[in-house]
């Protein structure tokens, strides 16, 4: 089988197409046919080796898992012993980093609580774009206490988790902000932000605006200037970010909360935890996939880059 590997880090580009051996279901594992992945930050730091203190996990000297990817939608191809929710046939989507990574290929085998049904009226490439980002965003605006009439801000609203995040928020009959930048903003817009700041223009932190919740995809302020654009006992959730202000958080949140009556905190995602309520309002036509692609399975390397230099708007996805 064919897929994306990963033998030492370096410049996404690098990355070559290989010929692999096809795995074998375990115990509890699932043969899955991949027919969509796509690429998440996981895959731009994973590849690059960056930021270093990242090559704990990653492996120091190189990648011990060679093959990246952590989402996917397929088609389950074989069973090993003991599978008991899963049968050959069953279409399958999930954010499978609990269980492992490699979903750049053509058959991944993974553990069956990894994935979930897909639904029937679901495409693949859409499915594929859905586990990560969408689940980052509704956690992260439950972990925000979201409420009916919220005056809410999403930094880095164009990318996969801005883009679900807006119709969660809509749902909840919010007031929207969404801040990004370049070609995103006329998208962003369009799609229905109440208004929209560009942040190469207007520092968000600094324009006298209080919300009672900003979700941030960039975190890349010192935690103190959030605490201006938040309301008396508002929230800020970090979905990910710089890991220097990441650490700042963690150190100051409690400080922060006692002092001063806002909440900072960051969200560590639960994967698949939810899919049940993305899969009802997709199936009402409460939610859509906001997608940057479908692209070629052969142009990941260079889609890795695209990522992770922020050019695209919703989710970048990849077709097998």
């Amino acid at each position: 089988m064919k897929a994306i590997v990963c033998t030492k880090y370096g410049a996404p580009e690098l990355l070559k197409i290989q010929e692999v051996a096809q795995p074998v279901p375990k115990k509890n594992e699932v043969l899955i046919r991949v027919r969509a992945t796509a690429i998440n930050d996981y895959d731009w730091s994973m590849v690059r080796g960056k930021p270093y203190l990242y090559r704990l996990m990653f492996g120091l000297g190189k990648p011990k898992r060679q093959i990246p990817g952590m989402e996917l939608a397929g088609t389950v191809e074989a069973l090993g012993p003991n599978v008991e929710n899963l049968k050959i046939g069953d279409s399958v989507y999930g954010d499978i980093s609990d269980y492992g990574f490699g979903s750049f290929a053509e058959y991944i085998c993974i553990h069956e609580k990894a994935v979930v049904k897909k639904l029937e009226t679901m495409d693949f490439h859409e499915a594929a774009s859905i586990p990560h980002a969408a689940l980052l965003a509704l956690q992260g605006l439950r972990m925000g206490k979201i409420k009916k009439g919220y005056k809410i801000l999403l930094n880095g609203a164009g990318g996969g988790v801005g883009t679900f995040a807006l119709q969660l928020a809509k749902h909840h009959e919010c007031e929207v902000t969404g801040v990004d930048t370049g070609k995103k903003l006329e998208t962003i817009k369009s799609m229905g932000f109440d208004h929209v700041i560009d942040y190469k223009k207007i520092d968000f932190t600094r324009n006298k605006q209080e919300y009672d919740l900003i979700l941030d995809c960039k975190t890349n302020r010192n935690p103190f200037a959030y605490l201006r654009s938040l309301k008396q006992n508002g929230r800020y959730v970090s979905i990910g970010g710089k890991l220097h202000r990441l650490l700042q958080i963690l150190c100051y949140k409690k400080f922060i909360s006692f002092f001063f009556k806002r909440q900072l905190q960051i969200l560590s995602l639960k994967p698949n935890q939810g899919l049940d309520t993305i899969n009802e309002l997709y199936s009402q036509g409460k939610l859509k996939c906001i997608i940057d692609g479908p692209h070629a399975f052969e142009k990941i390397p260079e889609l890795i880059t695209y990522f992770g230099r922020g050019r695209h708007t919703g989710k970048i996805v990849a077709i097998l």
